[in-house]
């Protein structure tokens, strides 16, 4: 059986052209709303025949201002959908309208949140402290150096070496034969010592001509100073006593000739008292005046054999003390004697002399221990030009070394440049 298309048509025809309009125009349900639509039966009662009046759709609610609104997440529960067109538009409408409320006011809190970072960008890219004003224009300065050095290598290479080879040329004209003071090359000058060593000097004066005293001496002073050292237990005896007399009177009869054909003896630059020299040791000098003298008598640290006190402590080494005799001991032993041999010290040629004789003394002293042939005794010997002297010959020596360390940390440093 068939059926006509004028039957058909005026049942189907008016509904599907009414409502196609609105199904195009309404906006596809959420798809978890569609599933829970889908899911729920359709009432039987609850459709309209086609004579019968549609029930009006329940007025929306009167819609909370969004900051009331409480949000929903896409998770959340969708508007129900009901199988009568009009009520299942206007649901969808107001679900729509949630929905976009809903993702007006999430969008407006990530604006604000986008505008709170960039405001803490903007606050965190403030203008710092720069430190930089040397360390900048240096770095500039160097850099531009640097690429004139690039761009003309030999003229940088050359150019010193040539400099330090001209300038270099002042040095044959330093003094050679000026006299090295270490106290005048080595310390300040008006410094307060110096000052006050003036001072000392202004009210302790000193006469190495007549009256000499080492005591009132503010400066250092020149001698020789030569240590017999006794090869038995003690020196306080006759033949050891004989052999450190042998070396005094060959020590005080050197002598030097100038440039000139002249000599300087001992006794013209020894530092006197009362026109004597002052002698070198004075327990030796009272044993050469009297040859038999008790050595078994001698007392430490103050001898008086004549009625004229001398002190010893400072002359004798090596002591060993026996019994007391009033303010001293009774010296038994003494295992060394310091020979002492002052010179004049002062300014001009007199000064010259001296100095002159103590380095002729330096260099003689091994060929007289030589001739001697001690054998009692050892010796050993300083001046005070030692020092000085130790100090020329040593940077003399190192000199040339200091030549050959520049030149090879020089060359080093060009290779590792190159390099």
């Amino acid at each position: 059986m068939s059926l006509s298309p004028s039957k058909v048509a005026p049942e189907a025809g008016p509904q599907s052209a009414a409502q196609k309009p609105e199904r195009e125009r309404e906006p596809q349900p959420q798809p978890q709303a569609r599933q829970k639509a889908e899911a729920q039966p359709p009432p039987d009662s609850g459709r309209p025949s086609e004579g019968e009046a549609r029930p009006r759709a329940r007025p929306l609610p009167a819609s909370k201002p969004e900051s009331e609104r409480p949000l929903q997440s896409s998770q959340g529960r969708g508007p129900k959908l009901h199988w009568a067109s009009g009520q299942r538009t206007q649901s969808l409408e107001a679900s729509h309208s949630q929905s976009g409320s809903a993702r007006g006011l999430s969008g407006l809190r990530i604006s604000r949140s986008r505008s709170r970072s960039r405001s803490g960008n903007q606050r965190s890219e403030r203008p710092r402290c720069h430190t930089d004003c040397l360390e900048t224009p240096l770095s500039r300065a160097f850099g531009r150096l640097g690429w004139v050095v690039g761009s003309h290598p030999w003229i940088f290479l050359l150019a010193p070496i040539a400099l330090t080879a001209i300038l270099g040329t002042g040095l044959i004209y330093l003094p050679k034969d000026k006299e090295e003071n270490l106290e005048e090359q080595y310390t300040p000058i008006g410094s307060p010592a110096k000052a006050e060593r003036r001072f000392v000097q202004g009210h302790f004066t000193a006469n190495d001509s007549y009256h000499f005293s080492i005591s009132r001496k503010s400066t250092e002073v020149n001698f020789a100073c030569i240590l017999a050292v006794s090869n038995t237990t003690s020196v306080l005896e006759q033949e050891i006593l004989e052999e450190i007399s042998k070396l005094d009177a060959v020590i005080q009869d050197l002598y030097v000739t100038k440039e000139n054909g002249t000599q300087t003896r001992y006794d013209q630059v020894c530092a006197k008292n009362e026109d004597f020299c002052v002698p070198s040791n004075p327990l030796l000098a009272v044993w050469q005046r009297n040859k038999n003298l008790e050595l078994g008598n001698v007392t430490f640290p103050i001898f008086n054999p004549t009625g004229q006190p001398i002190y010893l402590a400072g002359t004798i080494g090596g002591t060993v003390l026996g019994k007391r005799m009033g303010k001293n001991q009774l010296l038994l032993r003494a295992k060394a004697m310091r020979l002492l041999y002052f010179l004049k010290t002062g300014d001009g040629e007199v000064n010259e002399l001296s100095k002159m004789w103590l380095i002729h003394f330096l260099n003689q002293f091994s060929n007289i221990e030589k001739n001697l042939a001690l054998k009692k005794i050892q010796v050993v010997y300083f001046t005070s030009l030692s020092r000085q002297l130790e100090f020329q010959a040593t940077s003399m020596t190192v000199i040339p070394l200091f030549h050959l360390a520049y030149l090879l940390i020089i060359l080093f440093a060009i290779i590792s440049c190159y390099g």
